[in-house]
């Protein structure tokens, strides 16, 4: 039975939609099937052509639930649901129908102080550090480790901040994306599947590892 992984949280503007996108192309690129679901009312379904996961429009509750079932009878698939923001009703829907939730966040306080709440709400929810900075990362690693504190071991890699995010949102994909957007996601598909204990090959036959989760490099 195929797992269901959701993108939630209550701040706006953390990124669930391009963490979605970039999860999805990244299992693509791992030889995963998935299908990335949009719930967001706010936002219209992209072009599939050239991307290598399903597009699927579930902007209403009965399209959700006919979705996530027919999700649910396909072997080896994965489901990507984009939860949108400022939804804490439908956050709590989709808690209850994943495998994985994942709660991206920004290096602000004010992401933060929202990501500590839906932690507490969410228990089995994992936080994604998301644009995260490379230039002076000590900082944003610094004011995690100050504020999350409790929480370190429920915090995955960061996903760095690169201008080529910005292309998994665009309408149609462009036909060539750049290397480093690809290694980008499939850091953050190789981490999803280790929490999900599932084993993919690379085509040499190796098994690929995940990183380790220790994604907050602050001097002591």
């Amino acid at each position: 039975m195929a797992d269901i992984i959701c993108v939630i949280g209550n701040k706006g503007g953390t990124g669930k939609t391009t963490l979605s996108h970039m999860l999805s192309h990244g299992l693509g690129l791992l030889g995963q099937r998935s299908a990335c679901v949009l719930t967001d009312t706010y936002r219209e379904p992209l072009d599939p052509n050239g991307r290598r996961y399903l597009i699927a429009d579930a902007r209403s509750r009965e399209a959700l639930a006919k979705v996530t079932e027919k999700i649910r009878s396909l072997k080896a698939w994965l489901g990507v649901i984009d939860g949108g923001g400022n939804r804490t009703e439908m956050d709590r829907h989709l808690y209850s129908l994943a495998d994985l939730v994942l709660l991206p966040f920004r290096d602000s306080h004010e992401d933060i102080r929202t990501l500590i709440r839906d932690l507490e709400m969410f228990p089995h929810a994992y936080a994604v550090p998301s644009q995260w900075p490379s230039w002076h990362r000590d900082v944003a690693d610094s004011t995690v480790k100050e504020m999350l504190a409790p929480y370190m071991d429920r915090i995955l890699n960061p996903i760095f901040a690169h201008s080529s995010t910005k292309l998994m949102l665009q309408k149609k994909l462009p036909a060539q994306l750049p290397e480093t957007l690809d290694s980008l996601c499939r850091g953050i598909a190789l981490q999803v599947l280790d929490l999900l204990q599932i084993d993919v090959r690379d085509l040499s036959g190796d098994l690929p590892k995940a990183p380790p989760r220790q994604p907050l490099a602050v001097a002591a």
